[in-house]
């Protein structure tokens, strides 16, 4: 008889992880109730308090586990088993200090699987809800844990004078020689951990971390704790975060290491019906702004209502670009022998600046992340033009900056990032004009169940998770991106394509465009000065100063009309976020 397991519950989806399918039914919690706010997500963990215990009560999506690969709630790295644990207690908090000055938690596994050893401590700031988790580790094969030889006492609160419960010591695990230390361990006393509290692994089951963002800690002086992620990130890379942390004491570090997939990374990915599914629970919604004249549309679209293919030599004569874009160039270089432009006539070029709400479709690449225990959903949108930037200088908005900021040609994009270990949707990624920002899930705003809201900013489409006026500059001068709800909106599960998952081998039939690895959109050289003389002249003193300091530093997609190339020549389409 097959066991079946619950790990998440959901109002709306029960979703099954079988060998080779994953389908949705309706479902009715017994445990949880939703917020009325359509900003609380189903997903967020929530916790009760037993005594230090915070014991997970989750929104998601209800995965009912059959046989082997993805969301059975364990990975085996070639040698070490890992299980993703939620359920934890409290050691240690400070009230103060740390992101909007809210202090930090610290936390350890409430209970480990028979077996399981910890391999570090959890922090998380206090600034937002509890939604940490913490990696655990069995033995595959001999000699893959074995206990530290020492501690290390690398810090203690006892002089620290903020508001906090009792005293915390960071302890580094010396490790044995050909082992690495995972985490450091947290306790409230003084007295070193016991020996067998904590796992250290063998060295060819891990890899080099870094530093990633500010959990808590003192500035430049004292002690400062940070998340870790791997060091080398991408597509290929074996590095799985852990969900320990990083301590920086006056600048120097403490080494730790992150784990190492030595197994077949893409063996714990969903296969082409549980991608489908988990798209169908996740897909963002998005908001585009209500004056926006420049909307998104399908590829196709915009092949079919004139898009121009030019060669370099032979410039007056282009041709029609085909459906799918079969005639396109397929590989090479960004050479700038070819690129693409909008309809010659007037008629036809307004018609597509325009773009084609009703025809937008999303394009999904699918990526093997931190060592195959996360998947990236990357939701791609094209948009045939990028409208003209606006400024804002102090209280005065809404300067018209003529023709910096138009190019033909736009390509934009959210990244939805989700646990191999559960299906649990753990945040996303926003795309803003050559960079981005990552939200925690308990962050988002979400609509019609676990479906993430996501606003493209007017004109220039950068992604955000909220609407409102986010400045590109300093001292109150920059490129405004504006954000707001609005009648034009899309839900990227409707009309959407998967056109890669390199994990699925041939099961994926990349369109010929994916490969086209030219620009999007012609490049015009204008007089970029001419074009700041326009604003220049309504500023006097300090003010023009900031301005020209604030135009100088923004990216070249902001400043020249470039066409953009497309997905696959992004950074981020092997790697990660930027």
């Amino acid at each position: 008889m097959l066991a079946i397991t619950p790990l998440i519950w959901s109002s709306k989806y029960l979703i099954l992880s079988l060998p080779h399918v994953l389908t949705c039914h309706r479902f009715r919690p017994c445990c949880c109730r939703r917020s009325k706010s359509s900003r609380q997500p189903r997903q967020e963990l929530r916790y009760r308090d037993v005594s230090n215990r915070r014991e997970p009560c989750s929104y998601g999506v209800l995965i009912v586990r059959i046989g082997k690969g993805f969301a059975t709630g364990t990975i085996d790295l070639g040698g070490l088993l890992v299980s993703q644990t939620s359920s934890l207690t409290k050691v240690w908090a400070t009230m103060e200090g740390g992101p909007d000055n809210l202090g930090a938690s610290f936390y350890e596994p409430w209970t480990l699987p028979d077996g399981f050893f910890m391999l570090g401590s959890h922090a998380q700031p206090n600034n937002q809800p509890l939604t940490g988790w913490i990696l655990v580790g069995k033995e595959t094969s001999s000699g893959a844990l074995k206990p530290p030889v020492d501690y290390t006492l690398v810090w203690n609160s006892e002089s620290l004078n903020l508001k906090k419960e009792g005293n915390c010591y960071v302890w580094y695990p010396v490790p044995p020689d050909g082992y690495k230390a995972i985490g450091y361990i947290i306790t409230n006393s003084p007295n070193k951990p016991p020996l067998d509290k904590v796992g250290c692994v063998r060295a060819d089951l891990t890899d080099q971390c870094e530093a990633d963002t500010w959990i808590w800690g003192q500035g430049s002086i004292g002690i400062n704790l940070f998340t870790s992620r791997p060091s080398t990130r991408g597509i290929q890379a074996q590095g799985v975060s852990v969900g320990t942390f990083v301590a920086s004491i006056s600048g120097a570090t403490t080494p730790l290491s992150c784990l190492k997939n030595n197994g077949d990374i893409s063996s714990n990915m969903p296969n082409l019906d549980q991608i489908k599914a988990l798209f169908e629970a996740y897909s963002p919604y998005i908001y585009f702004h209500p004056d926006e004249q420049c909307l998104p549309s399908s590829v196709n679209w915009f092949f079919s209502n004139g898009a121009l293919l030019y060669h370099k030599g032979i410039e007056s004569n282009p041709v029609l670009v085909h459906p799918n874009g079969t005639n396109l160039p397929q590989g090479g270089a960004n050479d700038g022998e070819y690129w693409l432009d909008l309809p010659q006539d007037k008629a036809g070029k307004d018609r597509v600046t325009k773009g084609d709400l009703l025809s937008t479709e999303a394009y999904l690449h699918v990526k093997t992340m931190y060592g195959g225990t996360l998947t990236d959903i990357v939701v791609w949108l094209f948009y045939p033009f990028n409208g003209s930037s606006r400024f804002k200088v102090k209280f005065v908005k809404n300067i018209e900056l003529g023709k910096i900021g138009k190019h033909v040609g736009d390509w934009e994009h959210m990244t939805l990032r989700i646990s191999n270990f559960n299906g649990e949707l753990n945040k996303v990624y926003f795309s803003q004009h050559g960079g981005g920002t990552w939200v925690d899930a308990s962050n988002l705003e979400f609509i019609t169940g676990n479906k993430p809201i996501g606003y493209s900013s007017f004109r220039g489409h950068a992604m955000y998770s909220k609407p409102g006026l986010v400045l590109q500059g300093r001292k109150g001068v920059g490129v405004q991106n504006e954000a707001a709800k609005s009648e034009m909106k899309m839900d990227t599960g409707v009309r959407y394509s998967i056109v890669a998952a390199e994990h699925l081998g041939n099961g994926i039939i990349e369109p010929p465009w994916l490969n086209y690895t030219r620009k999007w959109g012609p490049k015009i050289d204008y007089d970029i000065k001419s074009e700041l003389k326009k604003v220049e002249k309504f500023l006097i003193g300090k003010l023009k100063f900031t301005f020209k300091k604030v135009v100088e530093s923004l990216p070249n997609e902001i400043l020249g009309e470039d066409g953009p190339t497309g997905p696959k020549m992004k950074n981020n389409w092997s790697g990660d976020e930027v």
